[in-house]
């Protein structure tokens, strides 16, 4: 099926001021429920990186041309460059790829309309609702309202655009827009309103719990792929439509680890800064290097894109 583009590059001086002041000015920034993720590809072979300092520009340049699978798009020419952008992930930048002004309302009427769903079913149940659930929600229950045509193509352009066309370089670990997080496989982790993956994931958690104690708590479990959707649509509004500012800070759909095994875990009672690198300086994070939980997929100074996450517990 053919794809209408959504997307629009602004030319290079443009990028920052049309997106912040001239094309959306009176668009109401949604309430954000919670904070978000990254997840990517895994750099420990290249780049074992246990602690808050970035490595050198040389290593980072040298494990990035040693990933036949990522674009070359950063040289020794433009890599400090580079690095600032991601160093200032919540500024806008030249050449940031927006959605199409003309799309921004069906940007908010469909994040609207998915949030609804998220308030009938519960944060919980929604972390782990399939897409198709989603699909019978909006048929089922008038409040919510059917899912235009348009909505739905928005949906299937955001999931299958190629993300690397706005700078985000991690892997896509799930292909299919209505994938599934079976109820065998999941077990709901009580007092949190996350899932984990039975197996792994679980295992993984509980021994994490028993090294460190109850002042380590689960921030976010399974994700699915309309969870995915949400948060990122959400945080694409916040940004005034600019989906690589978006993607320096969130996974887009199909691209977070959340959706096949990982986990963030935080400081009980820390809060917000859990997803923040304030949770870096804690001495929970540091006793989870000590044990050797932590190995980051998006480490600091990383080429993949993305902003430095302390928090997120690898299992795949």
């Amino acid at each position: 099926m053919e794809r209408r583009t959504f997307l629009k590059v602004f030319s290079a001086g443009s990028a920052a001021a049309i997106g912040s002041r001239l094309l959306w000015p009176s668009q109401p920034e949604p309430e954000i429920l919670e904070d978000f993720d990254t997840t990517s590809l895994d750099l420990s072979s290249t780049i074992r990186y246990m602690t808050t300092e970035p490595p050198d520009a040389a290593s980072l340049l040298q494990a990035f041309q040693n990933r036949t699978s990522t674009p070359r798009l950063v040289t020794k020419n433009n890599l400090q460059q580079y690095l600032q952008k991601m160093d200032r992930f919540e500024q806008d930048h030249l050449e940031d790829v927006f959605v199409g002004h003309d799309k921004f309302s069906l940007l908010v009427s469909t994040f609207k309309r998915i949030d609804r769903i998220q308030s009938l079913v519960g944060h919980g149940n929604f972390n782990v609702l399939s897409f198709d659930e989603m699909i019978e929600c909006s048929k089922q229950f008038p409040r919510i309202g059917l899912f235009t045509s348009d909505e739905l193509e928005f949906l299937e352009g955001i999931f299958f655009e190629n993300a690397r066309r706005y700078v985000f370089f991690g892997e896509k670990v799930q292909t299919e827009i209505t994938a599934v997080v079976p109820r065998k496989d999941r077990f709901k982790v009580p007092y949190t309103g996350h899932f984990l993956y039975k197996g792994d994931s679980i295992k993984l958690y509980t021994k994490v719990r028993d090294d460190l104690g109850r002042n380590i708590v689960l921030s976010s479990g399974i994700r699915s792929i309309v969870k995915q959707t949400h948060l990122f649509l959400a945080r694409t509004i916040q940004t005034r439509g600019n989906l690589s500012r978006a993607s320096r800070s969130l996974a887009p759909p199909g691209h977070s680890f959340h959706g096949v095994g990982d986990f963030d875990v935080g400081k009980k009672g820390f809060g917000r800064r859990n997803f923040t690198t304030a949770f870096a300086h804690t001495k929970e994070f540091k006793r989870l290097v000590e044990l050797g939980y932590v190995a980051m997929r998006y480490p600091q100074g990383n080429l993949l894109g993305v902003r430095f996450e302390p928090w997120h517990i690898k299992v795949v």
